[in-house]
């Protein structure tokens, strides 16, 4: 059955993206087998939950090709140490309710973990890199740029990192801190003369490096060669290297191209604003990790009203439970309004046939062949993409944006779906779609 095992993978492998095989497939090992099921080894718990997830449905139809009969697969988390067994580690016990300590370097806050990120369309591969990193596939992945503007979450990745790092693997010395924190540091070592216990301390006593911030080495014309050796040296010795930052390394202003090298060497991933739907999963989670009552209408409204960053959302809900808790009063649309109103800029109100007559303008096309019955490409992709806005930018439900664009309710469902799977794998759509974004939110329609 093991021989069966590795036949599936490779039947998988052929069936799916080659970076999502390498991610998810790749790392599963065979247990053993019984009459009836194929016991499989996942590296953690996160691994085990995608591949459940997404995956499972693929790997039991190739297996029941290859081995004739009908076989379940069970998922397991392979084991990290033990107390048993010779010469195996003990693993340390993390104490619930507190914060990791890394190393070195600022506190991880003890929320920022996978489990308590929200994926969507708009973080799902910076999810899927940050996760393969942490489980410590060296060849894979040795460094993770992570991009976006401030408040999208990458600060959250990159501590979900060391948190995962810190409990599966507790003897790594994983370093958090800004590009800033290092700069000081860097330069407090020249003054005190203990420059070589500083070089000592990134070059020999870290295994997983996490700097926020990059671009703020903008100009730092010493930290940026000091650095330089660091991150030669840290991925020479194959050690892990997480950056994060506003800019793109190719965008930051007076960096020497080195560093600028090393920032790029490895995978870039960029995090976009959540949609509608991922915000009010995002609320969800927030609310009830804090243990808020908050009814959906609500948790909807500040959805659609809160759209800059993941910062700004969390904000609203926060302004709106501590009113509602100070003045003792009923949490309703009244009331979140008072709130949310103070945090929005004025913007015009975006509605279907705003929308409608802003991407007939940007396609050259009329409204009249955008709503017809036409399935020449020329209409269908622009038809497509306004749907996707109607459904991201108003309230209208699906059954009235279908109607709107004179389509049925499976329809509309379906362009939209079209439209973030398109999203996903880049290309001149995304550039579109970004563009009508833009905008649409900056009120230039």
């Amino acid at each position: 059955m093991k021989q069966v095992w590795f036949k599936v993978k490779e039947a998988v492998k052929s069936r799916m993206p080659e970076a999502s095989y390498r991610l998810w497939i790749e790392p599963l090992e065979y247990m053993e087998s019984g009459d009836s099921a194929v016991i499989v080894a996942c590296p953690n718990f996160y691994s085990k939950k995608r591949v459940s997830s997404h995956y499972l449905a693929l790997i039991l139809s190739e297996l029941k090709r290859l081995a004739g009969r009908d076989l379940n697969v069970e998922l397991m988390v392979k084991p990290n140490g033990s107390d048993n067994g010779k010469g195996r580690k003990h693993r340390q016990m993390v104490l619930p309710g507190v914060a990791v300590q890394p190393h070195y370097g600022r506190f991880l806050r003890k929320d920022f973990t996978f489990e308590q990120f929200v994926v969507g369309s708009n973080n799902d591969f910076a999810y899927s890199a940050a996760l393969s990193l942490a489980a410590h596939r060296r060849r894979q992945l040795p460094s993770l740029f992570l991009l976006s503007r401030t408040g999208m979450g990458k600060s959250h990745l990159s501590q979900a990192i060391g948190h995962h790092i810190l409990t599966q693997y507790p003897n790594e010395r994983v370093y958090y801190l800004t590009a800033e924190d290092f700069t000081q540091e860097m330069v407090s070592s020249y003054k005190n003369n203990t420059i070589n216990a500083f070089k000592d301390k990134y070059h020999k006593n870290c295994d997983v490096l996490l700097l926020e911030d990059v671009h703020y080495l903008s100009g730092k014309d010493r930290t940026q060669i000091e650095l330089s050796h660091t991150l030669d040296r840290l991925l020479n010795d194959n050690k892990k290297i997480i950056f994060s930052s506003c800019c793109k390394p190719g965008e930051i202003p007076r960096l020497n191209e080195n560093l600028r090298s090393r920032l790029a060497s490895g995978l870039i991933s960029n995090i976009d604003p959540p949609d509608f739907r991922t915000r009010v999963r995002i609320l969800k989670k927030f609310a009830a990790a804090n243990q808020w009552s908050i009814p959906l209408q609500i948790i909807e409204y500040v959805a659609g009203e809160l759209t800059e960053d993941v910062r700004q959302l969390k904000s609203g809900l926060v302004g709106i439970y501590t009113k509602s808790s100070l003045l003792g009063c009923q949490i309703d649309i009244n009331l979140a309004d008072s709130v949310i109103k103070n945090m929005v800029r004025p913007r015009k109100t975006i509605t279907i046939e705003s929308i409608k007559k802003l991407v007939c303008k940007h396609y050259n096309i009329s409204v009249k062949d955008l709503v017809s019955r036409s399935r020449k490409q020329a209409f269908v992709r622009p038809r497509q993409v306004a749907i996707y806005l109607a459904r991201r930018y108003t309230d209208q439900p699906l059954q009235a944006i279908g109607r709107s664009f004179n389509r049925y309710h499976a329809t509309a469902l379906h362009a939209i779906g079209t439209v973030e799977k398109n999203l996903k794998q880049g290309g001149q759509l995304k550039q579109h779609v970004e563009y009508l974004v833009e905008v649409l939110e900056s009120g230039r329609w």
